[in-house]
């Protein structure tokens, strides 16, 4: 019975953590998207009183309206910044994917004494500040910067680029952010491989190109698509990033959130962004375990 208990309570941990810190938060911002806006503190009604017993509860039901979310399919606004946002994401997790994959490939075949200062020189940049590497970033991009002063040193080009503000600058300061994500993931998949099925494509006559399109990617896919969503998901949302680096063309959703939130004080509005957001990211998420359930079915 004790063991049953402790089973049941490990268990258990999980789902009371989720339900603590995401459901709940989640519910309330679901409730708001359904309210409506007021000029009132909390700037939305209705508002549920518990002390009106069911008559209030009925009240409030009654009360909740689709409002906000009809006003993201008027509005182009939300529209242009869901589509650039996944535009964006799924670009930058393209060039992450192709810078990542030979990085992690190469740290797999290291020899294994060097491969564990190589893993602390990925994750080195996150033992500083996040905020203090975006700012590093808006002095390395701008005009009289270190990128422009060196291009221009190697006569790449005569005048400053300007970097800042653009959807370039943006696309860096996401790769420079994420690759860690991308790359740990391809490594933990890449380092089980058998090297064995390498050289048996080799000595079946395959050539390198073949063996690594048929024999390496396969078996790096979990890594590939467990670091495609660790870094497509939050870069959709991201908004420090885009806020600092980009400009009034790179208006991201979580630049949009932001704005209504704090900016037009409308927060159904901006909680049905966030929901409508969490709706489209959960997608993915989605056709992933679907894959998984049918790769496993497809093993028995």
């Amino acid at each position: 019975m004790k063991r049953s208990w402790s089973m049941i309570l490990v268990v258990a941990v999980p789902y009371l953590w989720l339900a603590a810190f995401f459901l709940v938060p989640f519910l309330i911002v679901l409730k708001i998207s359904l309210s409506q806006t007021a000029l009132a503190q909390p700037p939305y009604l209705p508002v549920l009183d518990l002390a009106a017993g069911w008559r209030g509860l009925r009240g409030f039901v009654t009360a909740l309206s689709l409002e906000g979310y009809a006003l993201l399919f008027s509005d182009p606004l939300y529209l242009f910044s869901y589509l650039k946002s996944l535009a964006i994401g799924a670009g930058a997790t393209a060039i992450l994917l192709l810078l990542g994959f030979p990085l992690a490939y190469a740290l797999a075949r290291t020899p294994q004494p060097a491969q564990g200062v190589l893993l602390v020189l990925v994750v080195l940049p996150f033992w500083t500040s996040f905020l203090i590497r975006i700012y590093a970033w808006m002095n390395i991009l701008q005009r009289d910067g270190l990128l422009n002063g060196a291009l221009q040193a190697l006569g790449v080009v005569d005048a400053p680029i300007p970097w800042l503000a653009t959807d370039a600058a943006v696309m860096i300061g996401l790769v420079y952010s994420y690759l860690p994500f991308m790359v740990l993931p391809l490594y933990a998949s890449l380092q089980k491989m058998d090297t064995a099925l390498l050289e048996a494509a080799a000595d079946l006559g395959a050539p390198a190109w073949k063996t690594f399109w048929l024999v390496t990617v396969p078996l790096a896919r979990p890594g590939i698509v467990a670091g495609s969503l660790l870094c497509f998901i939050p870069i959709v949302g991201e908004f420090v990033i885009p806020d600092l680096l980009g400009g009034s063309q790179s208006l991201m959703i979580g630049q949009t959130l932001w704005i209504e939130f704090f900016g037009n004080k409308d927060w159904p509005v901006a909680s049905a962004l966030a929901v409508a957001l969490l709706a489209v990211l959960l997608v993915p998420i989605v056709l992933y375990q679907r894959q998984q359930m049918r790769a496993l079915e497809g093993g028995r």
